[in-house]
């Protein structure tokens, strides 16, 4: 059970969950998640998450593996602001202090996204912004990030690389984004990684295969820690006489670069 409030501050981690969301089939947790990840999870009361919901079918999978030290019925659960969502939450006039008024009363906490690490191409930076302000340590425990896992397994530069998020949804702009974003490759060797809506997927592939110098390297990772995970990084080229077999329903990330 968590130990009774102190005159310390609880700490606040940052506790990365599966890929597999939307899975009719999810993956088995400890393949993914370290045994630490776990207890720590498990021993936590005190959350704030984008969905409620997934947060709570998160930690029955955990109950499975690692058994939770208190019922699901008595987590204190906080959702982030459905607009936070939309507009995203590292915006500087976001206060997310209240949601950490746990913390402030000794009571360490969980803050967790839909899929991988919160607030990496997710929300909950905001609140890792006020537990810094307030003094509550930050710790983020290991599990997977989507974008990590797909650069390291590219060939593409590691030691130089920005992750640019979502591409614009306008056709005109999305293009005019790509090109900006392939001079910056081409000009400092710096790697480009982009995430889209998986219903996206085939127009963003279509729009850098299209757009791209055909000398420049675009890689495809969808799926990745699950079975059908599939990484391929070609020239331009490859993928105008090669098409990848890519879907319309499973996350993928995408790079770009020399």
């Amino acid at each position: 059970m968590n130990a009774e409030p102190s005159g310390s501050p609880g700490t606040l981690y940052l506790v990365p969950v599966p890929l597999d969301l939307g899975e009719t089939q999810p993956v088995a947790l400890d393949t993914v998640l370290p045994l630490g990840t776990l207890h720590t999870a498990a021993r936590l009361r005190h959350w704030v998450c984008e969905n409620a919901r997934s947060l709570r079918a998160f930690l029955h999978r955990v109950d499975a593996v690692v058994p939770l030290q208190q019922p699901l019925q008595s987590l204190h659960v906080v959702e982030l602001p459905r607009e936070w969502h939309k507009k995203g939450d590292h915006a500087g006039n976001i206060d997310a202090q209240p949601l950490l008024q746990p913390a402030r009363e000794g009571h360490d906490m969980g803050l967790v996204s839909e899929a991988g690490m919160p607030a990496i191409a997710d929300p909950g930076s905001s609140v890792v912004r006020a537990a810094h302000a307030l003094g509550v340590p930050v710790v983020p425990l290991v599990g997977p990030v989507s974008m990590m896992l797909a650069l390291a397994a590219s060939g593409l530069h590691g030691q130089n690389f920005a992750f640019v998020g979502y591409l614009p949804r306008d056709a005109g702009q999305r293009v005019a984004r790509i090109r900006e974003l392939e001079a910056v490759a081409q000009r400092t060797g710096q790697t480009q990684l982009c995430i889209e809506t998986p219903y996206r997927n085939l127009s963003t592939w279509e729009a850098l295969v299209r757009t791209l110098h055909s000398d420049t390297r675009l890689l495809v990772a969808s799926g990745l820690t699950l079975p059908r995970a599939c990484v391929q990084c070609h020239p331009v080229q490859h993928w105008r006489t090669y098409p990848h077999s890519l879907d319309a329903d499973t996350p993928a990330v995408f790079g770009w670069g020399a």
